[in-house]
């Protein structure tokens, strides 16, 4: 008896359902202390890939960690794999980021 209830495309479409999903990915690492000019390179990269890749970033930053949520800068659009690569192989390239974890895609809405 608990079936989804059935809704129509503008429906789906307001609650970001389905074909209206908008899908992104979380990170979290850890950055080791290092110079100003270490940090500036690291988030002047991080800011270059966020434009060019189109992209929007949450990012809360501890002590302890620095992580966050992605998602496409385009309305309706979606996070890709193609992104998710792309950042991982960015922060593995910084020596004073550890531990890269990039989670899998999911409903930006729905999975948080």
């Amino acid at each position: 008896m608990s079936q989804e209830p059935s809704r129509n495309r503008r429906q789906r479409k307001k609650m970001h359902l389905d074909e209206w999903a908008i899908l992104g990915f979380e990170f979290s690492c850890t950055l080791d202390k290092a110079s100003e000019s270490d940090y500036g390179l690291f988030f002047d990269s991080l800011e270059e890939l966020v434009s060019t890749q189109h992209l929007y970033m949450t990012i809360e930053n501890d002590s302890e960690t620095f992580e966050g949520f992605v998602t496409s800068a385009d309305r309706y659009g979606n996070a890709t794999e193609e992104d998710r690569t792309a950042l991982e192989t960015l922060m593995n390239s910084h020596s004073i980021v550890k531990d890269v974890k990039i989670g899998k895609l999911v409903d930006a809405f729905y999975e948080l």
